[in-house]
Order: C-alpha cells, then sequence, then structure tokens
C-alpha cells in the first residue's frame, strides 16, 4: 500500500483551510455583489459534452490528459477539465435562459487533467469560475474582465497585468489558420513535435508554444489582430473604451490565443508581476455558439477561469496569505480521573461564545500545559483534588504566566474580560 497522495494531488491541510475559506468568502463577496450566482455542477459529466465543447481540433494536451472512464452501466464519462461545459449543459438542462438575461454564474472546485506536474500545475487543481451568459455587446466582456480584476485586487494582488485580445470571428480564424497552414507548412520540419500536430489540427495553438524555436518563427509572421474583420475589431475596441473608462490598465496583445474551439472574439489573460514564467492567474474569452451546440437557443456567452493554486503562489510571494488558524481560548486540564468528565462538560458549556479544547485522559501539570501550548492555546485551565474542593479552576495565561483561581461559575465571565 502506498501511504501517499497520487502525483500531481495534494492534501488541503487544516493549516491552510483559512486561505481557503478567505478565497470562497471573496469570490461569493465580490461576484454576488455584482449579481453572479454559485452554482455547483457534478465533477463528471457525459464525455460528449466535453468533446462537443471542446472539439476535435482543440488544443491537444486538453484532449489526451482528460480523466475518461467507463463505469459499470456502460457509460463514457469524464472528470472536468475545466467547468465551462458542465455549466453550461446545467444552463440548457435546466432551462436557465429563461431568467432575465444576461445569466451570472460562478463556480469554485477541483478540475482533472493528466499533465506534466511542475510547481502551480497539478493533475487535481482547482479554479474559479465564471460565466455571463445572453449579453453578445463589448460591455459583458469588460465586465467580465473587470469582475475578474476586482476579485484579484480583493484577494490582496497589486501589480496586475490585463492582456487583452481576440481571436475574431469564425471567418476571421479559419482565415487566420489557413494563412498560418500556408506560412509553416514549409518550415514544418522546424517546430517542435506539439506545434507540429497543432499545425494540423489548430494552427492559432502554434503561436501559444513554449519553445524558443517556434516563438523565433511565428516571431515573423502575421498576428491574429493584424487580421480581425470589421466587427471583430469594433468589438474590440469597444471592449477597451469601457476598460479605459473604468480605469483597468490593459496591453493589447496580438497574439494571444485560447486552446479551445469555442472562443470567439474577445480572449484575454491577467498576470501577475513579480512570480516568474508562470505569471498568468486567469484567462478567459468569449464563446458564442457553444450553448447552442450543447443543445440550446443561440446564446451568447463569456466566461473565465482562475487558477487556484497560482493566485496562491502569488499570494505567498506579496506576502498577502491569511494568517494560520488561531489556537484556542482555552485549554483544560484534567489532573485526576474525575476532572476528565468535567473538563468534557465545561467545555461544551464554554464553547457557546470561546474556542475550547481540553485533553482526554488526566495529565499532570507539566504535561498538561505543554499540550496547552502546542495547539496554541491563550490560556490554560487546570482541575484536580484542590481546585474540585474549592469549586475553582487554575487559570493561567501561557504567555505571561501569570495565574490564578477562579469559581467555576465566574470562569467564562474571567474569559471574556481578558479575551
Amino acid at each position: 500500500m502506498r501511504s501517499q497522495a497520487v502525483k500531481g494531488t495534494y492534501d488541503i491541510l487544516p493549516s491552510a483551510t483559512p486561505t481557503w475559506q478567505f478565497l470562497r468568502e471573496t469570490v461569493s463577496t465580490t461576484l454576488g455583489r455584482a449579481g453572479v450566482q454559485e452554482i455547483v455542477p457534478p465533477v463528471f459529466e457525459y464525455s460528449e459534452i466535453f468533446d462537443k465543447s471542446i472539439g476535435e481540433s482543440a488544443d491537444l494536451v486538453v484532449q489526451k490528459e482528460m480523466y475518461r472512464f467507463e463505469d459499470r452501466g456502460g457509460r463514457n464519462l469524464t472528470l472536468r477539465p475545466e467547468f465551462t461545459a458542465g455549466v453550461l449543459r446545467a444552463y440548457v438542462e435546466h432551462g436557465m435562459h429563461t431568467l432575465p438575461s444576461p445569466v451570472k454564474l460562478w463556480s469554485l472546485g477541483p478540475a482533472f487533467r493528466a499533465e506534466n506536474v511542475q510547481r502551480g500545475r497539478f493533475r487535481q487543481f482547482h479554479q474559479v469560475n465564471c460565466e455571463i451568459l445572453g449579453s453578445p455587446g463589448p460591455l459583458a466582456d469588460a465586465e467580465a474582465i473587470a469582475l475578474l480584476h476586482d476579485l484579484l485586487v480583493a484577494l490582496g494582488l497589486s501589480d496586475l497585468r490585463v492582456a487583452l485580445g481576440s481571436v475574431g470571428d469564425p471567418e476571421d480564424r479559419d482565415a487566420y489558420n489557413a494563412y498560418l497552414r500556408e506560412a509553416l507548412e514549409p518550415r514544418k520540419h522546424e517546430l517542435s513535435e506539439t506545434s507540429q500536430e497543432r499545425l494540423r489540427l489548430n494552427p492559432m495553438r502554434v503561436l501559444d508554444s513554449k519553445s524558443e524555436q517556434d516563438q523565433a518563427i511565428v516571431a515573423e509572421l502575421d498576428k491574429p489582430l493584424d487580421r480581425l474583420g470589421t466587427e471583430a475589431r469594433a468589438h474590440l475596441d469597444g471592449v477597451a473604451a469601457y476598460l479605459s473608462d473604468w480605469g483597468i490598465a490593459f496591453d493589447l496583445a496580438p497574439s494571444i490565443v485560447r486552446g479551445l474551439d469555442y472562443y470567439r472574439r474577445t480572449a484575454f489573460e491577467i498576470h501577475a508581476e513579480g512570480i516568474g514564467a508562470q505569471s498568468a492567474l486567469a484567462g478567459g474569452g468569449r464563446y458564442d455558439g457553444l450553448v447552442e451546440s450543447l443543445g440550446g437557443p443561440p446564446t451568447p456567452g463569456i466566461g473565465w477561469a482562475m487558477g487556484v493554486e497560482r493566485v496562491f503562489d502569488a499570494l505567498e510571494g506579496a506576502g498577502k496569505l491569511p494568517a494560520p488558524p488561531a489556537g484556542p481560548d482555552v485549554f483544560l486540564i484534567p489532573m485526576d480521573e474525575e476532572a476528565i468528565g468535567e473538563a468534557a462538560a465545561l467545555s461544551r458549556s464554554l464553547r457557546a461564545h470561546f474556542h475550547v479544547q481540553h485533553a482526554y485522559v488526566k495529565r499532570n501539570p507539566g504535561k498538561g500545559l505543554r499540550d496547552a501550548d502546542r495547539v496554541g492555546a491563550t490560556y490554560a485551565a487546570l482541575r484536580g483534588d484542590r481546585e474540585r474542593a474549592q469549586g475553582v479552576w487554575t487559570l493561567k495565561h501561557l504567555q505571561s504566566g501569570e495565574q490564578r483561581e477562579v469559581p467555576e461559575a465566574q470562569l467564562a465571565d474571567a474569559l471574556q474580560e481578558n479575551l
């Protein structure tokens, strides 16, 4: 038996839970104030949901790294590699298109890809996801970007850089892919193996290659923004105008692309300066047509996903992670057998107002105080024969060493006064 987590997964230990609680509370508050409602889709879906949404020519990494399996009923299922497909399946299944537009939804949870493990990249990772459905104009795109920016600021990050681009309309994308195939085919043998496959299935993804050789080759070519159609260009200009009006700084990113087939027009990322090469914290784009491909009515939409682990890395680098959980206000130490039950009963009473822990076996004062100190208690309260005879507990402040005897009926008041 292997007593360790599977490679690419990790345990969220009690010391980390304040950070996760802070994340959820901040997401819920920041997005909730804009009318974005939480939706919790299943962790796995029928495989065809992802096949239809991701598409045959999508990034090969996404295709190859999905966790697929067949259950006992012979159903082909897939652990979600991203949230959008499942959220939109729920949108269609539950008739949410009948709600006032736009419908705004957020999710938080794990996603799964069998990718190469490195800092900030796991096989079970976590995302915050946001979708805005039903509005075709640039205002929805700008609001999506602004909400993501506001969320990262609320979490404590600064020095953020918005990279704004466009993959154009479908005809723009088709024309650009044809241009790339024609331009790159003569130099195909110079490309990395991954980019050679991308050139065959989704040429735009060559622009996103991490290979320096690939980047040197594509640097000579036109970028997606150079070949936008009139309508897509006007849409991008509209998004940029809103962001400028709202004081959200951005850079136009001529070669920004997205790895999935369903993206249209707006594409964007937000980077944090100073956290190394993997500086992208989140990204997204417009996906008009995706709801229709999943069996719903024609519905425009835009969304983004934020990598939780990367955000935590950025917060740690900035010294903005929440403090570890505080220890108990008081730790009760029974010094004889009878005091074990007394400590347990008193704990239940005091927990109405305080964080209280207690020893489960009798302890001598030295070991009991060490236990109290190890759990980070502010006070220790000891009980033995002498204290019982007098109806008191010996209350000791662990940092100062000051101690006094307090009647049991007055212990809550004594803690309240000093805490």
